[in-house]
This record gives C-alpha cells, structure tokens and sequence, in this order.
C-alpha cells in the first residue's frame, strides 16, 4: 500500500443505467427476478458502489496488489429505471491494516437511492492466488506440481 492511502480519498462514479442492469436482468435463470419491476438491481448497485470505491484506490496501492470487498452495508432507497443515470460518491472514511472502510452515497435524478458503508481488504494477488490454487488442488486431491485442472479457470 502507498503512504498516499489515507482517508478522505474520495471518488465520484456516473453510471447511466441501461435496461439489463434492471432486476428482471440479475439472474436471468431465476424465474422470481423476471416478474420484477425493469429498475437498477440491487445487486447491480452493490457492483456499481464497489467500482467506484475501487477508483478511489488507483494509483494508491503497490503493483501486484488489489481490493477484495469483505463486507457491505448499504440501504436500496428508491427505483432507479433505465436511461437515469445515477451519481455514486464514496469517501475513504478509515484505514485499519488492510481493511479500508468507505463511506457512500449515491443519488440518481430524484431521490438520494443508496447510503451506507463498504469495507474492502487489500491483498497480494500472488499470495491470494496460491491460497486459492491451494485449496483447489486440495479440493480436487491433486498431487502437489500437477498444476490446475483443466475445469479450473486460469487466474
């Protein structure tokens, strides 16, 4: 992490919200989403929030390093349909290790649609990655130096 990663870094993300970021979209194999009403997902929001967090961090953390969100707590206050755009501002509000917590606040054309907080860890995408593979292989009871199976995604 550089020494420039201190709180009250802030960023602002605008984001016009087409028609498949709208809650019918989510899971398109899930019959219950398909009869809602066509405005942002929260689940989409939610991606949207840990985008505009992950902005705030360029140019802050060291190469070979990245954010994983660990933790969020945000309300969903009000339909944004397709075509609004929505404005989401987040501020680096505590750093404690290498857990970074952000406030957040997001508004569309009407109304204040999102408020609350997100937490994101920084880690070592090497050490993240041997940790995972690790497990994998563990998983899969691969015999250690055998590498990945092919059903397994490259990294």
């Amino acid at each position: 992490m550089q020494a420039s990663l201190q709180p009250n870094l802030t960023a602002r993300t605008q984001y016009e919200v087409p028609l498949d970021r709208t809650v019918p979209h989510l899971l398109p194999e899930a019959p219950h989403f398909a009869q809602m009403p066509q405005v942002l997902a929260t689940g989409y929001l939610v991606g949207l929030v840990e985008w505009a967090c992950m902005q705030s961090l360029d140019g802050h953390l060291d190469e070979g390093e990245r954010t994983l969100g660990v933790h969020v707590d945000l309300s969903h206050e009000a339909p944004t349909p397709p075509g609004q755009s929505l404005i989401i501002d987040v501020e680096l509000t505590k750093v404690e290790g290498r857990i970074l917590t952000f406030g957040i606040t997001a508004r569309d054309e009407a109304a204040v649609v999102c408020r609350g907080t997100h937490q994101r860890a920084v880690i070592s995408l090497e050490k993240f990655d041997a940790v995972l593979w690790g497990n994998a292989a563990a998983f899969y009871q691969l015999p250690n130096g055998l590498g990945k199976p092919s059903a397994m995604p490259d990294s």
